[in-house]
């Protein structure tokens, strides 16, 4: 039998090493390698034996059943319902509301199925102070039991004894296995903690959610495989000091990915938005230079947002320019755009783009928007409020399609917009507009800037 060695992980990065280095060579980061122990004698789990391959024809067909979630942003984000035997994985920055947002769904499923909900970051008198400011009137579910434990040991035995349905663990850096080398975090805890509770869904039909840390480049911290080895990822996202937060799905074996559910943090949790497009364009001031309205897309739902221009004149060499929920290498393309294929003077001038609401936008069909708000506010005149941009720029200056076209009109036409500048749409795949919204197809940047300012 082959005997047990250790090699040398990334903590970072995850490349492996006969021998701890220094400086890792390819993340380049300091200090970041550990001791992992590989072999028969350590692991979580161990190899199924007696099993042969079979064809895929043989293999019995069972009908995917999901568990109804009380919350509708959240079944949003997961697809649709929360599968048995699935293992979800949430991150997000320290203080974003991981763990008030799991405790609220731990209590929603509570209602129908029974939970156990372990913390190894906080004492069962704190879950429980925390669950009566989510519910003042005191209503707490019969069927969600509390652990405040890291053993792993200990929290498998403690589901031996509840056999939950919904397992929530806060969080996966936390556990330890005293028999495996390394602290609690470290990439050997870390995968062997993970490798157990993926054991654990799979063979109880059980679904387990697991919260991650994330280091201060904004990644799941630990090793690379934690998002290999997880069914679906889910990160929290928001400024600290707003109080809109978007949860997002980067991966999802049962669902379609980005999709995004948005909740507002109050003094009782995360409230769920089920309409965030009129929550983002409350505070709008209609008729002020520099202010446009794109239709993004967060998954399938169309999103209206309000982008927001500032330009002044520098009184340094160098002019700025800052981008906040934007690309700003998108933003530095859309600027040289305007500036060579628009002729507008932006060479002298700071630059600053927004977008309301705390929101990040990576998706190029907010460029035209942008663009708009820029030239608003540089030729100070205001944009028509009635009317949303939707549209890529390219480097020529010409306006280039976007997915979901149609859905994105039909959203704005359903909160009250009269107009929408697009690209033009080839006569083929033209959709059908909605009624009582005037669709402008603009061929380029110019065009478009035409019919945008009053």
């Amino acid at each position: 039998m082959p005997k047990a060695k250790t090699v040398y992980v990334c903590r970072v990065c995850g490349r492996r090493a006969v021998r701890p280095l220094g400086r890792c060579p390819q993340c380049g980061e300091w200090n970041t390698y550990e001791p992992v122990v590989e072999g028969p004698e350590k692991g979580a789990t161990g190899a199924p034996r007696g099993r042969t391959p079979v064809p895929l024809a043989e293999v019995p067909a069972r009908e995917a059943v999901r568990w109804p979630v009380p919350m509708p942003e959240v079944a949003r984000v997961l697809g649709g319902g929360l599968m048995p035997g699935s293992l979800i994985l949430l991150g997000g920055d320290p203080g974003i509301g991981k763990s008030t947002l799991l405790l609220q769904v731990a209590m929603a499923l509570a209602q129908d199925r029974k939970v156990l909900y372990v913390s190894g970051e906080e004492s069962a008198v704190q879950i429980r102070l925390r669950a009566q400011r989510l519910r003042p009137e005191g209503a707490f579910p019969q069927n969600l039991y509390l652990l405040a434990e890291t053993h792993l040991e200990t929290i498998v035995h403690g589901v031996d004894q509840v056999a939950p349905q919904v397992l929530v663990v806060d969080s996966i850096q936390t556990v330890y296995q005293p028999d495996l080398e390394g602290v609690p975090g470290g990439v050997t805890q870390v995968r062997e903690s993970a490798l157990r509770f993926q054991q654990l869904a799979k063979s109880r039909e059980m679904a387990v959610f697991l919260i991650g840390h994330v280091t201060k480049e904004g990644v799941l911290a630990g090793p690379k495989l934690l998002e290999h080895l997880v069914d679906t990822v889910l990160y929290l996202e928001g400024d600290r000091f707003q109080t809109f937060r978007i949860l997002r799905s980067v991966k999802n074996r049962f669902g379609p990915t980005s999709e995004t559910g948005v909740f507002e943090m109050t003094d009782r949790g995360l409230r769920e938005v089920p309409n965030p497009s009129e929550v983002f364009l409350a505070g709008r001031v209609v008729d002020a230079p520099g202010s446009a309205i794109a239709v993004t897309m967060e998954g399938t739902r169309p999103m209206l947002i309000e982008v927001q221009g500032l330009t002044s004149p520098s009184p340094y060499g160098q002019p700025r320019r800052t981008a906040i929920g934007l690309d700003p290498y998108r933003m530095q393309l859309v600027l040289a755009v305007l500036t060579r294929r628009v002729g507008l003077r932006l060479g002298d001038q700071d630059v600053f783009v927004s977008v309301v609401g705390g929101l990040r936008i990576q998706e190029p069909a907010v460029d035209l928007a942008l663009a708009v708000a820029v030239a608003s506010s540089l030729q100070d005149r205001p944009v028509r409020a009635d009317m949303v941009f939707i549209g890529e720029v390219g480097l020529s200056g010409e306006l280039r399609e976007v997915g979901h076209l149609a859905a994105r009109v039909q959203e704005a036409a359903q909160l009250g917009f009269r107009a929408a500048v697009v690209p033009r749409v080839l006569s083929s795949r033209k959709p059908r507009w909605p009624e009582g919204l005037e669709v402008i197809e603009a061929r380029t940047l110019r065009q478009a800037l035409r019919h945008a300012l009053v």
